[in-house]
């Protein structure tokens, strides 16, 4: 499978404010400047409320700032694109669908799933799925659900993957072992990815740099070189010092 040309992001000055039901003006983010580049696995992290999923939907299309602008590579973001992915907590597979026809769902759309229906196989032997590939969703555990949904984003070549907590809620065990098989296909795909997490270690553990966020409104209060070679142990000295650092940073030492 060939790697994909994981694409530069630039958000620049974006704000976005909205009305809530009673009426009162909501200030989600304000100014925030971000560049990651291409083939960059960055994590954003920061207190509930603070826009880190308002952000991620900008970057989609989803959304549509109030001010500033954001580019993927050299084109604005104007909406959605086949440039990006997005996987929500929820898998979200077809449950009318098998394993196999939920990951041919994004080549259907295009109309190319002819001519790359070999990647599909691909896919499904990388995230381990091959022997299931003739499932349906709710025969399929949390983990596997979530490599179907992974398989399915990334079969477009999305040249940036953005991830909203995708692994929030699964156990423990199937969490960690799902952040390997995470970093395993950013490693063979090249693609870029933002990750929205909760997860200090989670945040440590997979990406090149954390963005911290501010509490609402939303501004870029730190960005954490992570800087450890990978494969990464979560014992190593290194890795519980740079925990500190972030519970420290995010307020959460538990020292009142």
């Amino acid at each position: 499978m060939t790697p994909a040309d994981g694409a530069a992001l630039r958000v620049r000055d974006v704000s976005k404010t909205f009305r809530a039901a009673d009426g009162a003006t909501v200030v989600a983010l304000a100014g925030v400047s971000l560049d990651v580049a291409g083939g960059e696995l960055v994590a954003l992290v920061g207190p509930s409320g603070c826009g880190k999923s308002t952000l991620l939907r900008m970057v989609a299309g989803l959304d549509a700032p109030t001010r500033g602008a954001l580019h993927v590579g050299s084109n604005p973001v104007t909406g959605p694109g086949a440039d990006r992915g997005l996987m929500f907590q929820d898998p979200s597979l077809f449950p009318w669908l098998t394993v196999r026809r939920n990951v041919e769902a994004g080549l259907v759309a295009q109309g190319v799933l002819r001519q790359r229906r070999h990647e599909v196989d691909e896919l499904l032997a990388l995230t381990g799925l091959t022997a299931f590939a003739g499932a349906y969703p709710h025969q399929l555990s949390g983990g596997m659900a979530q490599r179907a949904a992974l398989a399915r984003a990334l079969v477009t070549h999305p040249r940036v993957l953005l991830l909203d907590e995708p692994l929030g809620a699964l156990d423990q065990f199937t969490r960690m072992r799902m952040q390997d098989e995470l970093l395993r296909l950013w490693a063979a795909r090249g693609t870029t990815m933002l990750l929205v997490t909760h997860d200090v270690d989670e945040a440590i553990y997979l990406s090149d740099r954390i963005v911290v966020l501010s509490p609402r409104p939303g501004r870029v209060d730190r960005v954490i070189d992570v800087g450890l070679p990978r494969p990464r142990r979560r014992t190593d000295a290194a890795f519980l010092a740079l925990r500190s650092a972030l519970l420290e940073a995010l307020h959460l030492t538990g020292a009142g």
